[in-house]
């Protein structure tokens, strides 16, 4: 974990296509935006981070955070590198990197936090672990999406329903979630380091 000044940091990458904005498969891009707007974090084109990116210092809860949030501009199946370089520059260590991901095996508005694992069949995921060298010890926040009728992929390309945006937006409870959970993570880097 990486802690700078006594301030944990984290990078926290949404994953979707830029090409197919609020979609199901880009809910990690509707995520970076919703946190950028709720905590005032400006982003702009990096090309040496590999797509959108923002940085500030934060408050998560009660928690100080220099957070850096990246949707990165390639497509979701091949994310990987952008990903691993954006990792290199920022934060250094994987475990200070949380992946927010859609979820077909989670039901819809459901977070589904954890660190580790092989990517349960999700492309953009495996791209990252391939990129980092079969790395697996960072972050993943599963936005459950749930599974419809018919082909997986035809229902991941298709527009999120209003509810869900609402619900991951803005002042919705999803996002509170997700915050909650980046100052669990943030908590966490604190800990490991012997820091109050």
């Amino acid at each position: 974990m990486t802690v700078a000044s006594g301030l944990p940091q984290l990078l926290v990458v949404g994953l979707g296509n830029l090409p197919f904005p609020q979609t199901r498969h880009s809910i990690g891009h509707l995520i970076i935006d919703a946190l950028a707007a709720r905590l005032h974090i400006h982003m702009s084109t990096d090309r040496t981070m590999g797509g959108l990116t923002g940085r500030s210092k934060v408050t998560l809860g009660e928690t100080a955070v220099s957070l850096t949030l990246l949707k990165p501009k390639p497509l979701m199946n091949i994310t990987g590198p952008a990903v691993a370089a954006a990792l290199r520059k920022s934060v250094k260590a994987s475990d200070a990197m949380v992946i927010i991901h859609d979820s077909l095996s989670h039901k819809p508005k459901a977070l589904s936090p954890k660190i580790g694992g092989s990517a349960n069949g999700h492309n953009g995921v495996r791209s990252v672990i391939s990129a980092l060298g079969g790395e697996t010890q960072f972050h993943r926040f599963r936005i459950g999406i749930g599974r419809g009728p018919g082909d997986a992929a035809e229902y991941v390309l298709a527009k999120l329903p209003q509810e869900e945006k609402l619900y991951w937006n803005g002042d919705g409870i999803g996002l509170d979630l997700i915050c909650n959970e980046l100052e669990r993570v943030a908590r966490k880097q604190l800990e490991s380091q012997g820091l109050p």
